[in-house]
């Protein structure tokens, strides 16, 4: 999980300090790592060098706002739906954070390598090698 506290004005004009957090799961790593043929990390490593600038900004939204979510409060979940992403894509935070990723390359792969682990990879090519392995069982329908 990754936590980043944001210094944001609200439309109170009210001054806010607050922390947010960005999680992905396991499987939504993997998913997103088999989403893209060679993998998401060469595909945002291709993306960035580029220079599409339309598509990185598409993309640097899809990530963080997927990775947005909230603790329930026993710290047991991690909450994330369309809705609660929506109301931060709201906020000036968002905004704040959003544009920090699109106008600094480095904080912007500073929070991919916080979502995004670098051992990735590694892992879906062990759990690709290991599927391969495994023989499909056939149902017998009579």
């Amino acid at each position: 999980m990754f936590k980043k506290t944001i210094e944001y004005t609200d439309y109170n004009g009210e001054s806010r300090k607050e922390d947010f957090y960005f999680n992905y799961t396991k499987t939504e790593l993997v998913e997103m790592e088999t989403s893209k043929l060679g993998g998401f990390k060469s595909y945002l490593e291709t993306l960035l060098s580029s220079k599409d600038n339309p598509e990185i900004m598409k993309v640097m939204k899809q990530l963080i706002l997927g990775a947005y979510g909230e603790k329930s409060p026993d710290g047991k979940r991690f909450v994330k739906s369309p809705e609660i992403s929506e109301a931060f894509s709201q906020t000036d935070a968002y905004d704040k954070m959003f544009w920090e990723m699109c106008m600094d390359a480095e904080k912007a792969a500073d929070f991919i390598n916080a979502i995004v682990p670098q051992d990735l990879t590694e892992e879906v090519a062990k759990m690709s090698e290991n599927a391969s392995n495994v023989i499909p069982m056939s149902r017998d329908n009579s």
